[in-house]
């Protein structure tokens, strides 16, 4: 598969460059090929400022401007005027566009000292909705190779690979001993011509701007959450569902602290550890508010101090509930809070469980004042499949109100997700403003590679501007990930593992992805994803992927990854 910068083809996009986007993506055979796609072109040779819809950059090969054309029809009147569907009639054609294209990005190359000499620099139109080759004439203003069309998109490599060996042939012909000891560019020059074309770069923001700007987007309301605060107003109870980053945390915390401001007494629960401890420190200072995870809140009401050394599976689904029932039974009267709000409820809605949440609350499950929120399509790793069928048995009454935009997670990083994650529909609105930085996607072979390449990921993170603080690394692995037991030296000096607390000044927090879930961090780096047949394991790719807010990076198995983006099952 082609490395696509951007990852994602966004949904504005005319629906001709949406399918020369996918056909790209997903062709096999393209991995040494980068595919850039909507590059602006700010010194034009002919405008203020243009845009090449493809740059495909592909070593010993070429590069290849392709203008796409999405019309239904194409014509060119006696008068030379072009007429592409309903658009009006323009004299400066299609193959004239991607011709302007073409020798402005080789000039601004040129500019900035690339070397082009045996680089086949070619431009292509390619007509998505008709069967242009056919029926196109011959013309001077093109050559019969720089044609695409509809008839292309079942082989589209090898429609590409046409045009640029035809298109190097042309020149070779043309050009006294062009191409005379092969084709470039080389590996190394395509790279140059990649990162010349499309740079990595951060010059608006210095670091503390840019800390500054995401707790101010991530600490503002948008109106579908204004929505569900109202919704959770106005009904006695209400369950929240949506996928990873659409606020469920951050309006279950505002919910209990509304709650708590009227006078009410309650309980805020979750599920993971971490997220308990990061909720009850936020949230410390509210009267009247018991926040923890449900299993903290059952050994306290069982009067425990902690677990018993061989606790295992059944100790905490049967054993721990069937004592803190008992603990309730005796001192019921001064547990039973107005209100419960329960965050994380996909891994929480056991008939067992649900029977202790049902004593906890004035009126029960059925008519109390209570909010549940949860993900029961992709974050239930640890719950039953049939949560959402028990929880409606046990709260028939529950109002539902569903989130949808994402307010964690920068464009680009949701665009990744819904590609690696295989969402349908996926992530489609965003409220923070994208910044242009990709996701970084990195191979690995053996689980013993990822030490070196891990270091070189935090320090060019550290060059950006990210504390050591502001970045987490995530494993589905726990003592085996590469944090844990890397030999690396300086890994070793500043890794330390997360626990919940204010993340320490020096040390880089490590974690595995099921006790992560609920929480995120500017920078996330997620290691160890190889597909071995572990439970869930699509399931945690999602969480992992979907904790970071600003910069994303994935080690990836290369197996796993070619399953991942293939979409195999």
């Amino acid at each position: 598969m082609a490395r696509m910068i951007p990852a994602y083809c966004a949904d504005s996009a005319p629906p001709g460059e949406k399918a020369v986007f996918a056909a790209l993506r997903d062709a096999v055979g393209t991995e040494h090929w980068t595919v850039l796609h909507s590059l602006g072109i700010a010194q034009h040779e002919r405008q203020v400022e243009g845009e090449a819809d493809f740059v495909i950059v592909a070593p010993d090969a070429g590069l290849l401007v392709i203008e796409v054309k999405s019309h239904l029809s194409v014509a060119r009147s006696s008068d030379g005027a072009w007429r592409l569907g309903q658009d009006s009639p323009t004299v400066r054609g299609p193959f004239q566009q991607a011709q302007e294209a073409m020798h402005s990005i080789r000039g601004y190359l040129l500019s900035k000292r690339v070397e082009l000499r045996d680089v086949p620099i070619l431009h292509a139109v390619w007509f998505t909705g008709v069967r242009a080759r056919a029926t196109l004439p011959d013309s001077p203003e093109w050559h019969s190779w720089q044609v695409l069309d509809s008839s292309d998109f079942p082989s589209a490599v090898q429609a590409v690979e046409r045009v640029m060996r035809e298109g190097a042939q042309h020149l070779a012909s043309t050009i006294k001993y062009f191409g005379f000891g092969g084709f470039g560019p080389d590996q190394a020059t395509a790279e140059r011509i990649v990162a010349t074309l499309r740079p990595r770069f951060e010059v608006v923001m210095t670091a503390g701007d840019r800390r500054q700007a995401r707790e101010s987007q991530l600490a503002q309301f948008v109106e579908e959450q204004y929505r569900a605060l109202d919704s959770a107003a106005d009904n006695r109870g209400v369950l929240f569902t949506g996928p990873a980053g659409t606020g469920k945390t951050f309006l279950a915390a505002e919910s209990a602290q509304r709650a708590a401001a009227q006078g009410r007494a309650g309980r805020l629960l979750c599920f993971n550890r971490l997220l308990g401890h990061s909720l009850r420190e936020k949230l410390s200072d509210v009267v009247g508010l018991r926040v923890g995870t449900l299993h903290q809140e059952m050994l306290r009401l069982a009067g425990m101090s902690g677990p018993p050394t061989d606790a295992d599976s059944d100790f905490w689904k049967r054993v721990l509930p069937e004592l803190a029932l008992e603990g309730l039974a005796e001192r019921s009267a001064e547990e039973v809070g107005d209100f419960l709000i329960v965050d994380e409820i996909q891994d929480i809605a056991t008939d067992t469980y649900l029977d202790l949440l049902d004593l906890l609350v004035k009126g029960g499950l059925r008519d109390g004042r209570v909010l549940m929120f949860g993900d029961f399509e992709r974050q239930a790793i640890y719950g039953s499949e049939g949560a959402r069928e028990i929880l409606r048995a046990r709260s028939p009454h529950l109002a539902s109100f569903r989130l949808s935009e994402n307010c964690r997670n920068l464009p680009r990083i949701g665009y990744q997700v819904n590609l690696l994650g295989h969402l349908a529909p996926g992530f489609r609105e965003f409220r923070r403003t994208d910044d242009g930085i990709d996701p970084t996607i990195i191979k690995y072979v053996r689980g013993e590679d990822q030490a070196p390449i891990l270091r070189k990921i935090v320090g060019d993170l550290r060059d950006e501007g990210f504390d050591l603080t502001e970045i987490v690394v995530l494993s589905p692995l726990a003592d085996s990930s590469v944090a844990a037991s890397t030999s690396d030296p300086w890994l070793r000096q500043v890794l330390s593992p997360a626990d919940g607390s204010k993340p320490i000044k020096g040390r880089l927090r490590y974690a595995t992805i099921h006790s992560f879930k609920g929480l995120d961090a500017p920078a996330v780096v997620v290691t160890d994803l190889d597909d071995s047949g572990g439970l869930h394991f699509d399931a945690l790719v999602y969480v992992g992927l979907t904790r970071a807010t600003d910069r994303l990076t994935a080690l990836v198995e290369t197996k796993t990854l070619r399953r991942l983006i293939g979409g195999e099952a």
